[in-house]
C-alpha cells in the first residue's frame, strides 16, 4: 500500500535510492493485526489465494505533503486510488484522515456553515425544520410554488429540491425557481423572514454557474448540489464562486459505503467536501429508510459538528433525512445532544392528515417536546397536530 502509492512498483527500479525513500516514500506509522486466518477473500480477486495467510488489519500510513501538495483531488489519488484495485489487498475501507494545515490555507471550507445559515433562515436557535419537495418529480413549476406557498404559510423554515428534479423538460429550473421565489418573496414581505429554500442546480460548471447567478438575481438564500455528481472539482469551484450556503446532498453514497470492508467511512469521507465549501452535509436520519444503522447516524452528525483544524473549525450542518417524521426527534436531539441541525421530512410533512402547514406544526412541536424532555405522548395532548402525526404514524 505505501510502496504502490509513492514511490515504488510492484518490482525495483533503478533511481528508488534510500535518499528518494525518506524523502517520498510513505510511511507505514502503525500496523494493527484485528483478525489472523481468515477463510476466503472478502472481495473478488485474480491473486492466488489459496494455501496464503489471509490477514485483517487496520493500517495508519503518511505521506510527505510535497508529494501532491495542499490539492484535494491529488490527495484522492493517492489515498483513494489504485489502492482499492491492488489484488493482493481483497478489502479496504478508509476510516478516516488527518489533513495539514495547508490544506486548511488552501481551501475556504464552509462560507456559511452553522451560524451563516441559522441567519440567512432566521432561525436563532433549536433545530431548522425543513422539508423536500413531493412528489419528487411531476410537479411543474407552478403546481412546486402552490406547495411552498402552503409551507410558508405554515411557517416551515428549509425547502428543498429532491434530488430527482433538476433542470427536465417538465420543470425547468429556471421557471421554478422565477416562480417559487414569487410566492417566498411575497412570504418574506408579509412576514418578515424568508423561508430558505435549496435549489438543485447540479450540472456542468457553466451550468451552475448560471444557475447559480439566476438564484441571486431572485434573491434565493441557498443552492444545492449532488457531490457524488458534480465531482470534487465541480464542489471545489462551486464552492469559490458561490455567494449562497451550499447544501451538499450525498446520493449515491450506498455504493462507497454499504460494505462493511470496502470504501470509506463518513468520518473521513464528508471532510474533504467540508473543505471543498459544503455548509451543509446530509447524514441520514434515525429509523430510515435505508441500511444504515442509527448509531452510524449519529457518529456522522456528530463529526460534521467537529472541528476540521485547531484555527479553522469549518463546521458544517448535519442534514437529518430519510423517511423522519415526530417520532424521530426524541432519539435524535437524545443521541446528538444538539440542536445545531436541519430535519428534513418530506412524506412526514407533505403528508400530514391536517395538509402540509400541520406537518410543519407538528414536526416543530416534536421538537420542543424532545429539547423539553416531554414525552411525545404527553405533549400531543395538549397539540393537535402532534396527536395527529403520530397516529398517522402508527
Amino acid at each position: 500500500m505505501a510502496g504502490e502509492q509513492s514511490s515504488g512498483t510492484f518490482v525495483p527500479v533503478p533511481g528508488e535510492t534510500p535518499e528518494l525513500k525518506a524523502r517520498s516514500a510513505a510511511r507505514v506509522e502503525r500496523l494493527e493485526i484485528l483478525e489472523e486466518r481468515i477463510e476466503t477473500p472478502t472481495l473478488p480477486t485474480t491473486a492466488v489465494t489459496s494455501g496464503v495467510e489471509i490477514r485483517r488489519a487496520r493500517a495508519t500510513l503518511s505521506w510527505p505533503i510535497e508529494n501532491f501538495g495542499a490539492s484535494l483531488p491529488n490527495l484522492l489519488a493517492t489515498v483513494a486510488g489504485n489502492l482499492f484495485e491492488l489484488k493482493s489487498i481483497t478489502g479496504l475501507r478508509i476510516l478516516d484522515i488527518r489533513l495539514p494545515a495547508a490544506f486548511a490555507q488552501a481551501y475556504p471550507g464552509p462560507r456559511f456553515g452553522i451560524e451563516g445559515t441559522r441567519r440567512l433562515a432566521g432561525v436563532k436557535d433549536g433545530p431548522i425544520i425543513g422539508t423536500i419537495i413531493k412528489p419528487s418529480v411531476g410537479f411543474d413549476p407552478q403546481q412546486t410554488a402552490d406547495l411552498v406557498a402552503s409551507l410558508c404559510a405554515g411557517g416551515i423554515d428549509f425547502i428543498k429540491d429532491d434530488e430527482l428534479q433538476a433542470d427536465g423538460p417538465h420543470c425547468p429550473f429556471d421557471a421554478r425557481v422565477r416562480a417559487v421565489m414569487r410566492v417566498v418573496n411575497a412570504h418574506a414581505d408579509r412576514s418578515g423572514r424568508k423561508v430558505m429554500v435549496a435549489f438543485n442546480l447540479t450540472g456542468d460548471l457553466d451550468q451552475m454557474r448560471r444557475r447559480h447567478d439566476l438564484l441571486v438575481a431572485e434573491g434565493a438564500t441557498c443552492l444545492m448540489a449532488s457531490v457524488n455528481s458534480v465531482g470534487l472539482t465541480g464542489m471545489i469551484e462551486l464552492g469559490r464562486f458561490s455567494t449562497l450556503p451550499i447544501h451538499a446532498h450525498r446520493n449515491g453514497w450506498g455504493y462507497l459505503s454499504r460494505h462493511p470492508l470496502l470504501g470509506w467511512s463518513y468520518v473521513a469521507w464528508q471532510k474533504i467536501w467540508r473543505l471543498a465549501g459544503a455548509d451543509h452535509m446530509h447524514v441520514n436520519g434515525l429509523a430510515n429508510k435505508f441500511s444504515e444503522d442509527d448509531d452510524s447516524v449519529i457518529a456522522s452528525a456528530r463529526t460534521c459538528l467537529t472541528p476540521l483544524f485547531p484555527d479553522k473549525a469549518c463546521l458544517a450542518m448535519p442534514v437529518f433525512s430519510s423517511g423522519q417524521g415526530v417520532r424521530q426527534a426524541p432519539g435524535t436531539y437524545g443521541a446528538l445532544g444538539s440542536t445545531d441541525l436541519i430535519v428534513t421530512a418530506g412524506g412526514g410533512i407533505v403528508a400530514h392528515p391536517g395538509g402540509p402547514a400541520a406537518g410543519v406544526a407538528a414536526l416543530r412541536q416534536a421538537w420542543e417536546a424532545a429539547v423539553a424532555g416531554i414525552p411525545l405522548s404527553q405533549h400531543a395532548r395538549e397539540h393537535r397536530e402532534l396527536e395527529q402525526a403520530l397516529g398517522a404514524a402508527a
